[in-house]
């Protein structure tokens, strides 16, 4: 077989991990919206507990339906780190941002994630990506950068200091879980980190039940549901996947485009004002992904 001949083969490989890919950054858009819907009924411990709580139970039955063998010792580290970054520190992190933070303006500071994640992947997996692939993910990130400054009016607040550690820790997952997925299916990845968390999750909800004030209503309970079934399980399962077909560091910058559908879901969802500097933003971060994407390496 020939090198062209190889190339023919892969495409569908590649293109199928991209639409996979693709739709987990979808899925994941929608995030911080049903996050703030369940912030209408509960408080941010309670809402963090109870979504790791709910994802374990979706999980397990993943595990269950599957019939999987318990992974072997050399994957726990890793799926540790998944557990603690993507399943217990992320969403805290991120409830807790929205408490003061508009989820549009919390949206723009997580845009930065992908350069983490590639980053991490890098260091993680020893990937060389090629310079065209390292400038245009720092463009991105600076384009995504210079819109987060724009909205804040220059200030740091404590939600910003909240979503920065929640990027850093879910880049580490993110990264990790890519990893973990050429191994062993995605389903699986996500569905072993969040049953690990459990205990971390279920001791949170409880503690939290009893001190913070609940009013359950429906959007409350949709909100919930989406991050626990959707946001911690389901988007993770097509965004491993499609990891795994294309590499961790392309597949992390079409995360380029999720600040931007949560910018969408913002202004539709939940009503807030669009930055005129939004349009821009878009733009340049489209153009972006587009270079990463056709970048090898």
């Amino acid at each position: 077989m020939t090198a062209h001949d190889s190339a023919i083969l892969s495409r569908p490989v590649a293109v199928g991990g991209t639409a996979l890919a693709a739709l987990g950054v979808l899925c994941f858009s929608f995030s911080f919206p049903a996050t703030a819907w369940a912030l209408t009924g509960f408080g941010p411990w309670t809402a963090a507990g109870l979504r790791g709580v709910l994802a374990a139970a979706v999980a397990a039955a993943v595990l269950l339906a599957a019939r999987a063998p318990l992974p072997d010792r050399r994957s726990w580290p890793g799926l540790l780190t998944v557990a603690a970054g993507c399943v217990v520190g992320f969403p805290l992190l991120t409830t807790l941002a929205l408490q003061t933070s508009s989820t549009a303006h919390s949206a723009v500071v997580i845009g930065l994630l992908p350069l983490a994640t590639a980053v991490f992947a890098a260091l993680r997996t020893g990937a060389r990506p090629s310079r065209t692939f390292w400038w245009a993910a720092l463009a991105g990130a600076a384009a995504v950068g210079a819109f987060t400054v724009q909205q804040s009016g220059g200030a740091v607040g404590r939600a910003d200091v909240y979503l920065l550690a929640a990027l850093l820790v879910c880049a580490a997952g993110y990264a990790e879980g890519g990893r973990l997925a050429r191994v062993m299916p995605g389903r699986l990845v996500i569905a072993w980190a969040v049953v690990a968390a459990l205990p971390v999750s279920a001791l949170t909800a409880w503690v939290a039940l009893a001190a913070e004030p609940v009013h359950v209503g429906p959007r409350a309970l949709a909100g919930l549901a989406y991050t626990a079934a959707v946001s911690q399980v389901g988007g993770f399962v097509v965004w491993y996947r499609g990891m795994a077909r294309i590499g961790v560091p392309k597949a992390s910058q079409l995360q380029l485009a999720q600040p931007l559908l949560t910018l969408g879901w913002a202004v539709l969802v939940l009503g807030e004002r669009l930055s005129p500097a939004a349009p821009v933003a878009a733009l340049a971060v489209l153009a972006c992904i587009a270079a990463t994407q056709r970048a090898r390496g």
